[in-house]
């Protein structure tokens, strides 16, 4: 098991479900649209998507994130998830109408991210969509923990976050024409502080 995959593990064996609550932000896509998710976690975002009529295929590299995931969203027909690595997806090209890429790319390194960026300009069909989101450099969590390269750092879990400028994403999904880029900001409040979260927001067309 790699380091990556070993600290995730670890980490949703010991903690279980890392996020609750639902997500509902997501776009508009016609019903029985064929989807595929990223790093599904403990299913937090594929029990909205299924709600919505698509025929879904989640994927992470954590055993124990995909368990906890089946579990959330037992007996729901419209969704499978599997245990695999997005850097190697088993999937023909040309298959999903869409791709969610939510926080995912940016625990990469950079030859990983760019790995994983060729492995969806083959997995989406002529016309369809990728959906990305991770941090970008404005987070009051940039430059938290130890710079492993270029804006990117990783914390005492052992699992790295990559830090991303809007250029940095139109690059790296250059095969694909990009739709909009748009950046997201909201106030945590820590221990007193109001602090700011602040991701980049890309949607690309094949």
């Amino acid at each position: 098991m790699e380091p990556a995959t070993g600290a995730w593990e670890e980490d949703y064996s010991r903690r279980g479900v890392l996020w609750g609550g639902a997500t509902n932000d997501l776009p508009e896509l016609p019903s029985g649209s064929r989807v595929l998710e990223l790093g599904c976690g403990n299913g937090k975002t594929l029990s909205t998507m299924i709600q919505r009529g698509w025929d879904v295929t989640a994927i992470d590299f954590s055993p124990r994130a995909v368990s906890l995931s089946r579990k959330r969203c037992k007996g729901i027909i419209s969704s499978e998830s599997i245990v695999a690595d997005a850097r190697q997806a088993p999937f023909k090209n040309n298959t999903f109408d869409a791709v969610f890429a939510i926080h995912i790319v940016g625990h990469l390194c950079e030859p990983e991210r760019k790995l994983i960026a060729c492995e969806l300009a083959h997995t989406i069909k002529p016309g369809g969509i990728l959906f990305f989101t991770d941090f970008s450099t404005d987070d009051f969590r940039y430059g938290s923990g130890f710079e492993t390269e270029a804006a990117t750092f990783r914390r005492g879990t052992g699992i790295i976050t990559h830090y991303f400028s809007q250029q940095e994403v139109i690059d790296l999904f250059s095969h694909m024409r990009p739709v909009s880029i748009s950046i997201h900001q909201w106030q945590m409040r820590i221990m007193g502080k109001n602090l700011m979260r602040s991701e980049i927001k890309g949607i690309f067309s094949k």
